[in-house]
């Protein structure tokens, strides 16, 4: 869509003041920045499709008709559906809180169908790949071994690139092996590493270029919090040495540590904790991917595969 050149921070319905909504998703419902920086673009291009198509001038008067009209529009462009969802998602949230606050007396995001998504099950490293990447670190460069660990810490933790990113050396528990999280909604969650990996973040610590409790655990040569464009640099290229599969970033390493730790018995419940997850149907989509522990697990318990041979 042509931008209008509006102001992201009024709606043009009746110049409504969008910015305590953004507060409101920020202070209260704790969103991330990348959320309230998603849902203003969504809102303000939602806004310019009304001025284009039906010039309405109050926003009372914007009915499911019109929503629905939008998310159709967005449909015959190359726009994802989960794209889409997250811009009906964003209005709906909006429609809300105008709701709330007695300025619209009807959500008419309300009841509107999504688009339906394809299924599509998440990328993966095979199990050997994943071990593939340990032998990244058998190299006497001290930049490359610090990509090694970042490669090897995403993998063994499976935790997202926005909360790689903000770690910081106090976050690192030596003395119980587990790292501080503060993952969406600034949700604290704590994950085990193991005592190899507690070694390896130990050394690689104490050649950092800033040292101290609040210095970022990943950095440049300034000392100063790696981008995440830099991540996903190291993180693509770590995995273009193992792998030839087109999708090379820091979620295929959340989804291959999900999936190895079920396919090698690990409860579902763990991986949601782990993963910080919100609900258990978010992390069911890696059953899917796990027959091979499926076929372990019936080939050791079935009755029929335990009993002896006849004479």
């Amino acid at each position: 869509m042509k931008g209008l050149g509006l102001s992201q921070d009024l709606f043009y319905f009746h110049q409504v003041n969008t910015t305590p909504f953004f507060d409101y998703l920020t202070s209260e419902k704790r969103s991330s920045v990348h959320t309230v920086s998603a849902y203003r673009s969504d809102i303000g291009q939602f806004e310019e499709f009304m001025q284009l198509h039906f010039e309405i001038a109050e926003i009372a008067s914007v009915n499911s008709t019109h929503v629905r009209s939008w998310i159709s529009e967005l449909m015959t462009q190359e726009i994802s559906e989960r794209s889409i969802h997250r811009k009906l998602s964003a209005l709906n949230a909006w429609f809300r809180f105008l709701l709330k606050r007695k300025e619209i007396s009807v959500n008419p995001a309300k009841g509107v169908t999504k688009p339906k998504r394809p299924s599509r099950l998440p990328e993966t490293l095979q199990e050997q790949q994943g071990l593939d990447l340990y032998r990244l670190e058998d190299t006497e460069i001290s930049s490359e071994k610090e990509n090694a660990l970042l490669i090897q810490l995403f993998y063994e933790t499976g935790i997202r690139l926005s909360e790689m990113m903000g770690l910081k050396h106090k976050d690192i528990d030596f003395g119980i092996g587990q790292i501080k999280v503060l993952g969406k909604r600034n949700k604290v969650r704590y994950v085990p590493v193991n005592d190899d990996m507690i070694q390896k973040l130990k050394r690689h610590m104490v050649e950092s270029h800033s040292i101290g409790a609040d210095s970022a655990l990943f950095q440049n040569e300034k000392g100063q919090a790696l981008s995440r464009s830099s991540f996903y640099r190291k993180v693509k290229s770590a995995l273009s040495l193992v792998t030839t599969q087109k999708k090379k970033s820091p979620h295929v390493l959340r989804h291959s540590f999900a999936t190895h730790m079920l396919n090698n018995g690990a409860d579902l419940n763990h991986i949601k904790e782990i993963l910080g997850h919100a609900n258990l149907a978010a992390t069911q989509v890696y059953t899917h991917l796990s027959t091979d522990r499926l076929k372990r697990i019936h080939a050791h318990l079935h009755p029929r595969e335990n009993k002896p041979p006849k004479n």
